[in-house]
C-alpha cells in the first residue's frame, strides 16, 4: 500500500495530536509497517502511547520519532486551519508538517519502498515511535529504550527524525546535542512594609547581585563538537503586584545547557558553592533533561552522509546545536545516533509548512540510508 509521502503526511497533520495525545496516527503506522512484516511491541505508559516495530534480525538500523506536536496556539493566527493540510504553491502547510509528521510519511514510505525492493535484506529495520517528544518526555522514547535495555535487544544505528535542515535537506545534521538542566531557585527573605525596610529582608535586593555573579561563573571552554556551557534565566518572579510590600522570597529559574566538558554534579556544586560564599538563604530543586551525547565520525555518520552527498552533491555540516531531542535516550544503550530531518524554519510557529519536494527528497535519502547500511 505506497501511496505518496505527502498524503500520507497529510493524514497525520490532519489528526490533532497534541502532546502528549497520539489520537490514532500510531495506528496508521502500525497498520502500514504491519503489513510490510514489522512485528510490533506496543508500549503505552499512562495517556503516552509507543511502539517498537521490526523486521530481519542482526545489526539494527532504528528510525526514531514522535506523532505528537506542540498547541498551534490561536487557529485564527493562521493562514490555513493548522489540523487541515493545505497545499499551496508547493508547500504543504499544517501543525507538524516539519516537525515531525512530515518525516515520519518520509521513513514510513521509504521503508515500504525498500521492502519492496529488498525483502531479504541482511540486518535489522526497525522504528520507535513514541507521543510523548514535546512536552515532558518521561514516558515515551525513554520508557522504550529501558524496555529494551531489559530485553538486552539494543540499537546499533540509529536516524532521529528531528528537522535538522536549515536551508535545504541535509544541510546540517546532528550527531549530539548539548545536556540540559534546570535548577529552581528560591531565595528567601523577610516579608514587610515597603516604607520600613528596616524591619523586613527584601529578597530581590540580596539575589540580584548573586543572580549576576551566578550568570557570569564560566563553567567551561566548550571543545571541538560543543559550544561552551550555557547558563540563562528562564523565569523570575517576586512579589504580587502591589507596590507597598517588600516580598518575603525571590524566585529565578536558571536552565543550563551543558557540554561533555561538564557533568551536572560539577554544575550543581559550582552554583551552591556561589550561593553559600554569598551567605544567602535559599533553596534550590533541580532537574535533569538531559545529558549531552556525541556520535563520533564512524559507518552511520559516514553512510548517512554519502546518501546526503548522493541527492545533495554536497556533503552535511555536522552539528551538535539546538534543543534536547530523544536521541539522548537512545544514546544511552551505546548507539550511534544521527538526526537528520526536514529544514526547521518554521517549527513550531504559526503557518508552519514544508516543501513538497523536500518531503519527496528525505524520503528518498532515508530509502538510500536503508539501502547503504541492510543490502
Amino acid at each position: 500500500m505506497i501511496c505518496s509521502v505527502t498524503e500520507l503526511a497529510q493524514k497525520l497533520i490532519a489528526i490533532p495530536s497534541i502532546s502528549p495525545k497520539d489520537l490514532g496516527c500510531q495506528d496508521i503506522i502500525i497498520k502500514r509497517l504491519s503489513r510490510i512484516g514489522f512485528k510490533i511491541k506496543v508500549i503505552n505508559i499512562n495517556n503516552t502511547k509507543n511502539f517498537w516495530a521490526f523486521r530481519g534480525s542482526g545489526k539494527t538500523l532504528t528510525f526514531a520519532g514522535h506523532t505528537d506536536v506542540v498547541s498551534p496556539g490561536d487557529k485564527k493566527d493562521w493562514c490555513t486551519h493548522p489540523f487541515k493540510p493545505v497545499i499551496r504553491n508547493g508547500f504543504l502547510f499544517g501543525r507538524g508538517s516539519s516537525d515531525m509528521k512530515g518525516a515520519l510519511a518520509a521513513m514510513i514510505i521509504a521503508a515500504e519502498r525498500f521492502v519492496n525492493k529488498f525483502s531479504n535484506h541482511k540486518g535489522r529495520l526497525s522504528f520507535l515511535i513514541t507521543s510523548d517528544e514535546e512536552s515532558s518526555a518521561v514516558d515515551g522514547t525513554i520508557k522504550v529504550v529501558e524496555y529494551l535495555i531489559s530485553k538486552n535487544d539494543l540499537i546499533d544505528y540509529c536516524i532521529v527524525g528531528e528537522p535538522t535542515s536549515t536551508s535545504i535537506v541535509g544541510d546540517v545534521i546532528k550527531n549530539g546535542r548539548r545536556g540540559s538542566i534546570t535548577a529552581n531557585l528560591t531565595i528567601h527573605g523577610i516579608q514587610g512594609h515597603i516604607a520600613y525596610p528596616e524591619l523586613a529582608d527584601n529578597p530581590i535586593h540580596k539575589g540580584l547581585p548573586v543572580i549576576s555573579k551566578i550568570l557570569s561563573i564560566k563553567l567551561d571552554n566548550g571543545n571541538n563538537f560543543f559550544s561552551p556551557t550555557s547558563i540563562n534565566i528562564a523565569n523570575i518572579h517576586a512579589g504580587d503586584g502591589t507596590n507597598n510590600i517588600i516580598p518575603g522570597s525571590l524566585f529565578v529559574q536558571f536552565n543550563i545547557r551543558f557540554s561533555t566538558e561538564i557533568s551536572e554534579k560539577e554544575i550543581q556544586f559550582r552554583i551552591i558553592s556561589l550561593l553559600d560564599e554569598n551567605n544567602i538563604n535559599y533553596s534550590i530543586k533541580w532537574f535533569l533533561s538531559g545529558k549531552p551525547f556525541l556520535t563520533k565520525k564512524g559507518l552511520l555518520i559516514e553512510n548517512v552522509s554519502q546518501s546526503i552527498f548522493y541527492f545533495n552533491k554536497k556533503r552535511p555540516i555536522l552539528s551538535t546545536s539546538g534543543g534536547t531531542s530523544d536521541g539522548r535516550f537512545i544514546s544511552l544503550m551505546g548507539s550511534e545516533v544521527v538526526e537528520l530531518g526536514l529544514v526547521n524554519t518554521t517549527i513550531h510557529k504559526v503557518n508552519e509548512c514544508v516543501k513538497i519536494s523536500d518531503l519527496q527528497l528525505l524520503s528518498l535519502m532515508y530509502e538510500d540510508i536503508m539501502k547503504n547500511l541492510l543490502v
